[in-house]
């Protein structure tokens, strides 16, 4: 085995960096999104991909693959959503074993009240923070490494891959 590439100051800066701002831009984006228009983050992740598709459905499976998350958990979140008249779901015409989660009016309702503060906060913690270049930077640094990430043939990985853009 190999002896392990510790990581030298500027790269140990440039890590603990990153983990410390993802944990707290998560943490203030999640308190202000639930703050201002009831939604958990998945909940709006949830309404978000089910907006951004034509005919506003998508089979559970494929949701769960967008949310990285397994089939049971997306289910039982989608069950609290359901009892609040957010989504409903169909079963799946060409498959009866699958099931396809459809975004209800109120939940359109929902994700268009919320987009517009949750927006504004990615802005006011995040992008307005950087300049043009840097907005760029982190735009090609972010795909660089989702796209290794989700690379089919990467070794001792088999986890559920990330969709393009997420």
């Amino acid at each position: 085995m190999d002896a392990p590439r510790w990581l030298d100051e500027r790269e140990d800066r440039a890590w603990r960096g990153y983990r410390r701002m993802r944990r707290l831009l998560d943490l203030e984006l999640a308190r202000e999104l639930m703050q201002d228009a009831r939604l958990s983050e998945p909940d709006y992740d949830v309404l978000s991909d089910l907006s951004e598709t034509p005919d506003q459905r998508l089979r559970l499976s494929e949701l769960a693959d967008r949310m990285l998350w397994s089939r049971s958990r997306l289910s039982h979140h989608l069950s609290r959503m359901q009892q609040r008249g957010l989504v409903t779901r169909e079963e799946c015409p060409s498959d009866g074993r699958g099931s396809i989660v459809v975004l209800t009016p109120a939940g359109r309702q929902a994700i268009e009240a919320a987009a517009r503060g949750h927006v504004a906060a990615v802005r006011r913690h995040l992008i307005d923070l950087l300049t043009p270049d840097e907005v760029e930077a982190l735009a090609a640094l972010t795909h660089r490494v989702v796209d290794h990430l989700n690379q089919p043939d990467r070794p001792g990985d088999d986890r559920r891959r990330a969709a393009p853009g997420a």
